[in-house]
């Protein structure tokens, strides 16, 4: 079964100053439609794309803990709480604790099953799905969950729609949208206004440019793609503390400030509604917004929130990010990929999830991080031994995280099928190994069908097989990391924008062979401080730790934990070369101890299986 599919909809209940100035750019203000432009590469369907090897394992092991028993491990928050029927809030009943202070393959389709035919109970004859009653609904002026809450249901519904392509579903997808639209029309109205600007559920809702995009690659209606355009507007045009409006984006002097999770999601709602509009100003914004970006991305290519970005750089050792940026800064990648065809994205979406999101996940337990830091001496619940204060648990390991919200496990779950999904896109003539691993994809291409196993252990090991089941003519493209200096591959290929193209008549069941020359390479973050990357994982150097209990829940096995260094030692640079032990990720360096004054022989290992580690390194002291 598609246990990625699985994932993506089991969570579906778990997740739940701009102003009018208008820029000039040639003769067009920043949101007028000049001509929408086409995404250079399509996505594939849920059912086309399946994981194998670690990934296949990663996903089954979360769908079988935290992602699959978290309707048990917070039964208040997701058995017992019908917001989407029933318990729907009013007037008298308008706020909902959601934690936030401050079996087998067969068992969970059914499940599935009975939550989206219960979903779909819910909707009103005109089309409203949602949160709220009548007395409430699309009439707000302060904080307020309505989009967001749609949001997070019809992505779920709509990957249900893909694995069944049951067409009730979709009309039941479209006639909610409409009503959204019916509700908000078109510069007629004003979804994000609020007469206070720190509203962070109204601020989510922007999101529902994920579901509006969809719709539009499914039936190809242009309306749903220029409601992200004007959703956009929108958000940009109210007076909100959110650094991803438009006015912000274009100044220099302002850098990012906001929520993380916020700014890292709304790049996608930028990217839709630059697609819709092919206005250069907001090509211009995505440029200046991918530069403010870099400036809070960690070596792990994690964004930096914990929770606000605060206006400061990245640290390694002083800032922190939340699961929930992970998932939300890849995601908006992967569209960045899809729609530019550029390869880069490709590489920072690797990045993210092969580091920063392995390097949060316990590698032994199920249960995750819900604030990590790339130098991670204590999680003991503040950042790096902090106890300032008191109530803050985010650095610590939990399957829940219900004292902080309920939304970084389900988002843990959710990266790892995001990134399944994406592994293979293609064009009119191309299938397209766009995020690299271990798959299967059985897909259409020029009406005719196409089977690819990709055979691979990557990132740990480089090397790949592509078993390619075809009778026609088209490109198998697959993407080069950037960190390849060189590769071999056993047949005729040329190399065009950052991808290896095998252009050929495939007859039957032929094999490709590639390898991708990896070695040890010292980098440098933004503060200036040493890291060493292998192939496409960074390194770190580990740290034992005190385990402690915190919390057991009343399924066997799950546990809230935290962990004390037991002898931390911060070591210096010293430019030794690391020598590598490639079969085991084993990796043998000399670092400089400040406490000792000597150097000290140091193992280094990848980020993902580490708890306490320290992974950037500053110069030697003279």
């Amino acid at each position: 079964m598609k246990l990625y599919l699985l994932t993506l909809i089991l969570l579906v209940g778990a997740i739940l100053t701009g102003c009018n100035q208008q820029t000039q750019k040639g003769d067009y203000a920043a949101f007028d439609k000049v001509a929408a432009l086409s995404e250079v590469y399509k996505p594939l369907a849920l059912t086309e794309i399946k994981p194998e090897g670690w990934l296949k394992d990663q996903i089954s092991e979360n769908l079988d803990g935290f992602t699959g028993r978290l309707d048990t491990l917070a039964p208040g928050l997701i058995m017992e709480d019908k917001i989407y029927g029933e318990d729907r809030l009013t007037k008298k009943v308008k706020n909902k604790d959601v934690g936030a202070l401050g079996e087998e393959d067969k068992q969970h389709l059914k499940k599935l099953q009975q939550y989206v035919d219960y979903i779909l109970s819910t909707q009103d004859k005109d089309g409203y799905l949602g949160i709220y009653d009548n007395d409430l609904r699309y009439n707000f002026d302060n904080e307020n969950g309505e989009l967001w809450a749609k949001s997070s249901l019809l992505r779920g519904l709509l990957a249900w729609y893909e694995y069944t392509n049951d067409q009730k579903i979709l009309a039941a997808i479209e006639h909610a949208v409409q009503n959204v639209m019916d509700n908000y029309p078109v510069n007629h109205s004003r979804p994000f206004y609020s007469r206070q600007p720190n509203v962070g559920g109204t601020s989510h809702g922007l999101t529902i440019t994920d579901v509006f995009e969809s719709l539009y690659r499914i039936t190809g209606k242009e309306a749903y793609r220029d409601y992200c355009l004007f959703l956009y507007k929108d958000f940009s045009e109210q007076h909100l503390n959110e650094s991803a409006q438009y006015n912000k984006l274009i100044n220099d002097t302002l850098m990012l400030s906001s929520h993380g999770v916020h700014v890292y999601e709304h790049l996608r709602s930028l990217a839709a509604a630059y697609y819709a509009s092919g206005n250069q100003n907001l090509e211009v914004a995505i440029h200046k917004f991918l530069t403010k970006i870099e400036d809070e991305t960690t070596a792990s290519g994690a964004g930096v929130g914990d929770e606000w970005i605060g206006g400061k750089r990245a640290d390694a050792t002083t800032r922190g990010y939340e699961y929930c940026s992970l998932h939300e800064l890849m995601h908006s990648y992967i569209e960045l990929l899809m729609k530019s065809g550029n390869k880069t994205f490709g590489d920072k979406v690797e990045k993210i999830f092969f580091n920063a999101a392995q390097g949060a996940r316990h590698p032994n337990q199920s249960c995750i991080a819900y604030l990590k830091s790339d130098n991670s001496y204590y999680m003991t619940g503040g950042l790096n031994g902090d106890t300032l204060d008191k109530n803050q648990t985010r650095y610590s390991y939990s399957p829940v995280h219900q004292e902080a919200a309920v939304c970084c496990v389900p988002n843990a779950g959710r990266i790892a099928p995001y990134y399944v999904q994406h592994m293979w896109l293609k064009s009119d003539r191309a299938l397209v190994a766009s995020l690299l691993g271990p798959s299967v994809v059985s897909t259409d291409l020029k009406n005719q069908p196409v089977t690819i196993v990709e055979q691979t252990r990557y990132p740990f090991e480089n090397t790949f097989e592509f078993l390619v089941s075809a009778d026609f003519e088209f490109e198998l493209k697959i993407r080069k990391p950037d960190w390849v200096t060189s590769f071999t591959i056993d047949t005729e290929y040329y190399e065009e924008d950052g991808f290896i193209v095998i252009r050929k008549n495939w007859e039957g069941t032929q094999t490709v062979k590639l390898s991708f020359v990896a070695d040890v390479v010292t980098r440098e973050d933004l503060n200036r401080e040493k890291y060493f990357t292998y192939g496409a994982l960074v390194l770190a150097s580990p740290l034992a730790g005190k385990e402690e209990k915190t919390k057991s829940f009343p399924i066997p096995g799950f546990y809230n934990l935290t962990y004390a260094p037991e002898n931390l030692k911060v070591y210096h640079y010293t430019g030794d070369p690391v020598v590598a032990q490639p079969q085991a990720l084993r990796f043998k360096t000399s670092l400089y101890n400040a406490e000792s004054h000597k150097k000290e022989p140091v193992e280094l290992v990848p980020m993902g299986e580490t708890i306490l580690r320290q992974v950037t390194f500053k110069p030697k002291p003279d």
